[in-house]
C-alpha cells in the first residue's frame, strides 16, 4: 500500500540548484550561530526559511538534551518540515553543533519565491513530506501522550494526530519513559497527561488546544475577504481547495474534525485511480492537502460554522465556533455525511472508550488481540473489516439486511468471505453496550437464528446510514426531505452544483443525488472552481 511520502532513509540527496540558491539569497539575510546555541525551540513558529552555508544543525532530545540522531543537517540543507507551509510550529528543538552560518528568509518570501519557481517548490516539498513522514514512523516529537490507552479525552487527541499526519510520543502509564516525561513538569509517570516540549502540561487536553499549539487552528483576519470558503475538508472539499489555489482563486477549507472527512477514516481505499497497491483516506487527502497548499489555499482545524448569513455588499460572513469571522464572495458546501449514532442506552458514555467511528490505525492499536464488532454493509465497513483483522483477535461484521451485495464492492465482498479473521453477521443488530470506565461487552440479536447473545468486546466500530452535515445552512438553501442539499435543476438552476441562493454551491456526498464515492467528490470539488471562479470575477467590486 502506498504512503503520503518517500521514505527519507532511502530518499538520494540533492543540493538545491545554484540558481536556487541565488534566488534565495536575493531575499535572505545571512546569520551566525555559534556552537551550542539553539536555532528553533519547541513551539516556535516556522515563520522563516533556513538554508545552511556553514557548519550544522542538530535536533536534540528535550529531556536529556543530547543529540536526538547521529547525523545532522550540514551545509547545502535546510531545516524543516511540512509544518513549514501553513506556519505551523517546531515540535523539535534544535541547535548549532559548530559554528554555522545561514541564509534565513521570512516565511511569506519564502513561499512567493515557491510560487514563482515550481521546480524550487518541488524539491523543498518533497523533503519536507519525507521528513514528516519519519517524524511519524519514528515518534520524533516533544508532543507526548501519557496514558492514551486509559484516558478517553487522550485517545480522541492520539486518533487527531493520527488522522492529521501529526507526529506524537505515545507512553505507556508507568513505562521508564512516562516516568521521565513527567519528572520534568513535576507529575507522576503513572497518571494520564499530555506533555509538550520539555515541562509544560496541557490541563484539561482536547484536539482543538492541540490544533491552537501547533498552529493548525488557524486564526482568521476578520478584515480579509476570501474568494471562496470551503467549508468540510474531505475529497469534495480538499480537491475544491487545489483548484480553487491553482485558478488563483483566494480559498480557505475549514473542517469540524480533522481534513480528510469521512474518507479519512479508511484504512485502506484501492479502487481509485492511480494507486493499484491502495492507499488510506487520511493519506489520500494528505497529498491532496499538500497540493492545494503549495498553491496558497489555507487550512483550519478542528473549526466548524455555526451560522452562515449573507452581508447587505453581497459577500457572506460565517460565523465560527469562537464567534470569530471568515468573510466570503462565494461558499462550497463540502460537509458531506456522518454515520448515524445508534440509540443505545450508554452510548455517548462509550464513545472514544470502546465505541469508535474510524478504523485507522490509532483505534486499531487500542482494541489490539481482542474481538471487535463492525456495524455497517457498505465499503467503510468493509475496509475497516479486513484492516483491524490483522490485530484483533477476531472481527464480527453486523449488516442489518440479507447480503452484502447492493451496498459493498465486489472486490471486497468476495475478501471478507474469504477471511478466516472475520465472521458476517447478516441481519444482526446490536441491542445494549455494558463496561465500567470503558466497554467490555455487547449484547445483539440475529434475525436468521432469533438469537440474542452478549459476547466480550474490545471495541464497537459504527459505519451504518448517511446523515447529511447541514444544521448550520441557512434556511433559504433548500433541502430534501432527508436533509441533503438541493442543486440544480431541482431548484431552477443552470449548472448541477447550484443551491438556492446564489454564489453557495454544494458538493460531494452532502449534496442530494450525488454518487457516495470518493472519486466522484473529488471530481466534483474539481469541477465546481470554474463556475466559482466565474461567479465570483462576475460579482467582484
Amino acid at each position: 500500500m502506498e504512503s503520503f511520502a518517500q521514505d527519507l532513509t532511502i530518499m538520494k540527496r540533492k543540493p538545491l540548484r545554484d540558481s536556487h540558491v541565488a534566488a534565495i539569497r536575493e531575499v535572505a539575510t545571512e546569520r551566525e550561530y555559534q556552537k551550542g546555541e539553539f536555532v528553533v525551540q519547541v513551539g516556535d513558529r516556522m515563520d522563516r526559511f533556513i538554508y545552511i552555508l556553514e557548519g550544522g544543525i542538530e535536533l536534540v532530545d528535550s529531556y536529556t538534551n543530547e543529540a536526538y540522531l547521529p547525523h545532522f543537517l550540514g551545509p547545502t540543507q535546510f531545516v524543516g518540515e511540512m509544518a513549514f507551509l501553513y506556519g505551523g510550529t517546531y515540535t523539535v528543538p534544535m541547535r548549532a553543533n559548530a559554528y554555522t552560518r545561514v541564509l534565513e528568509v521570512p516565511r511569506k518570501d519564502m513561499l512567493d519565491l515557491m510560487a514563482r519557481i515550481p521546480e524550487l517548490s518541488d524539491h523543498i516539498i518533497d523533503v519536507y513530506n519525507a521528513r514528516r513522514r519519519r517524524q511519524l514512523e519514528e515518534s520524533d516529537s516533544s508532543l507526548i501522550i501519557i496514558g492514551a490507552d486509559e484516558d478517553k479525552n487522550l485517545r480522541k487527541i492520539a486518533a487527531f494526530a493520527s488522522r492529521s499526519h501529526i507526529p506524537f510520543r505515545s507512553l505507556e502509564l508507568g513505562s521508564p519513559e512516562a516516568k521521565i516525561a513527567g519528572a520534568s513538569c513535576d507529575i507522576c509517570g503513572g497518571v494520564p497527561a499530555l506533555i509538550f516540549g520539555r515541562d509544560r502540561v496541557i490541563e484539561q487536553p482536547t484536539p482543538r488546544k492541540v490544533a491552537k499549539l501547533l498552529g493548525l487552528d488557524l486564526q482568521v483576519d476578520n478584515q480579509n475577504v476570501f474568494d471562496v470558503l470551503v467549508v468540510g475538508g474531505g475529497p469534495a472539499g480538499v480537491a475544491a481547495g487545489v483548484y480553487a489555489g491553482a485558478e488563483g482563486l483566494s480559498a480557505i477549507v475549514i473542517d469540524e474534525l480533522a481534513i480528510g472527512g469521512q474518507a479519512g477514516t479508511s484504512s485502506r481505499i484501492e479502487n481509485y485511480l492511480g494507486f493499484p497497491t491502495g492507499i488510506s483516506g487520511a493519506d489520500l487527502l494528505w497529498r491532496g492537502e499538500v497540493q492545494a497548499m503549495k498553491f496558497g489555499t489555507q487550512f483550519a482545524m478542528p473549526r466548524s460554522v455555526k451560522s452562515l448569513n449573507r452581508h447587505e455588499d453581497g459577500y457572506f460572513i460565517a460565523q465560527i465556533d469562537d464567534d470569530s469571522n471568515i468573510c466570503a464572495r462565494s461558499i462550497i458546501i463540502a460537509t458531506g455525511v456522518q454515520y448515524r449514532r445508534l440509540p443505545l442506552e450508554r452510548l455517548s458514555e462509550f464513545e472514544g472508550a470502546g465505541v469508535y467511528y474510524a478504523a485507522t490505525e490509532a483505534e486499531a492499536k487500542f482494541c489490539a488481540d481482542s474481538e471487535v464488532i463492525i456495524i455497517g454493509g457498505g465499503n467503510s465497513a468493509g475496509q475497516a473489516a479486513m484492516h483491524l483483522c490483522r490485530t484483533a483477535k477476531h472481527v464480527h461484521l453486523f449488516v442489518r439486511g440479507k447480503s452484502l451485495a447492493t451496498s459493498m464492492s465486489e472486490y471486497l465482498s468476495s475478501r471478507l468471505k474469504a477471511e478466516p479473521a472475520v465472521t458476517i453477521h447478516f441481519q444482526t443488530q446490536v441491542k445494549a453496550l455494558h463496561g465500567d470506565d470503558a466497554l467490555r461487552e455487547v449484547t445483539f440479536h440475529n434475525g436468521e437464528n432469533e438469537e440474542t447473545k452478549t459476547i466480550c468486546c474490545g471495541g464497537l466500530f459504527v459505519m451504518v446510514g448517511a446523515a447529511p452535515n447541514t444544521s448550520w445552512l441557512p434556511d433559504n438553501v433548500q433541502l430534501d426531505d432527508k436533509g441533503f442539499v438541493l442543486t440544480g435543476a431541482a431548484v431552477e438552476k443552470n449548472t448541477s452544483f447550484e443551491t438556492s441562493v446564489d454564489g453557495i454551491y454544494a458538493v460531494g456526498d452532502v449534496r442530494a443525488g450525488s454518487v457516495k464515492r470518493v472519486a466522484s467528490a473529488v471530481g466534483e470539488g474539481s469541477v465546481v472552481i470554474s463556475h466559482i471562479w466565474q461567479y465570483v470575477n462576475n460579482n467582484k467590486p
